[in-house]
């Protein structure tokens, strides 16, 4: 069972907020050397601040992939405190907080990325070949090159670190005070949407953008709790964030890139938060479902214990 009651002193939830605060210090300290690079950048280009302008827009200064590379690595950085924690104050192995399995099962991982990524990149070049009109060619070979190796090897880093975060240490946090599995899935949903209101995306589209953040939270928690594991979250939120980064960029999203395509269109979620809330989300649900045999998910769900 992946959420479960511990009696170790270990495992109350002072030492969850403790261990959170210890992730979150690592955190800031890996944006050390982005700070850096802004100011130098915002120097040179003698650029006038306005209290206004959005933190996204002035990060502009930084050439988009030092940018993303300065922007994924407080990520990579964090995994050093995500070690302590594990070890220092929970005294458990990292991988207790990935799945309730002996060891991570990376075929599932694979299985989820794969199948997300193919449905991704499907959408896309299909909305490509219908509406050609609200796309510009983006790609640069040596810019696209430098790109790829930034995403393929840095990103993993910031998807599997929020995994770690929302969908194994909170949520096992949260299970072992509540001693449940339906708060906990709540209550991290929330949160994992909350922490992403700093995002352009809603400062252009407004707060109904949180919908598709906290949907994507519980689509996240759901598929952990039924899977015993985070893998399956894993595998999606890899998929999610590689191929936003390599294909499609926009000037008022949170990952620009020199991707091979920019959608030039007004800023609008709508459809995609429809799409992905009411049918690609349960679809994937339905055949993670069948591929790993689940049963009694209402149960598991709302299991006590």
């Amino acid at each position: 069972m992946f959420l479960k009651y511990s009696d170790s002193r270990f495992d109350k939830f002072g030492y969850y907020l403790l261990g959170s605060l210890v992730i979150i210090i690592f955190n800031f300290i890996g944006q050390i050397p982005l700070t850096i690079a802004f100011a130098s950048s915002l120097v040179d280009s003698n650029i006038e601040i306005n209290p206004e302008m959005n933190p996204i827009d002035l990060l502009k200064v930084i050439p988009s992939n030092l940018r993303l590379f300065l922007m994924l690595f407080p990520a990579a950085f964090s995994f050093i405190g995500v070690w302590l924690v594990s070890k220092k104050i929970h005294d458990r192995k990292v991988t207790n907080y990935f799945t309730s399995r002996n060891r991570i099962d990376f075929s599932r991982i694979l299985f989820s990325f794969t199948l997300w990524t193919a449905t991704m990149v499907f959408f896309i070049f299909l909305d490509f070949f219908i509406h050609p009109e609200n796309y510009e060619l983006n790609f640069k070979p040596v810019p696209f090159l430098i790109l790829f190796f930034i995403t393929m090897f840095f990103m993993p880093f910031a998807t599997t670190l929020e995994e770690f975060i929302f969908r194994g240490y909170l949520m096992k946090g949260f299970g072992n005070l509540f001693r449940n599995n339906f708060i906990p899935l709540i209550f991290t949903s929330f949160i994992f949407g909350i922490v992403h209101i700093s995002n352009p995306e809603v400062s252009e589209l407004g707060y109904g953008t949180m919908f598709f953040y906290i949907g994507t939270g519980f689509f996240l928690g759901i598929i952990t709790l039924l899977d015993e594991g985070t893998e399956l979250a894993l595998g999606w939120h890899a998929a999610n964030n590689i191929v936003a980064s390599l294909l499609v960029t926009t000037d008022w999203t949170v990952l620009q890139t020199n991707a091979v395509l920019k959608d030039i269109t007004e800023p609008s979620m709508d459809s995609e938060v429809l799409i992905n809330l009411l049918i690609l989300y349960p679809l994937l649900i339905f055949i993670f479902q069948k591929k790993y045999k689940w049963k009694d998910a209402f149960t598991k769900l709302t299991l006590k214990f």
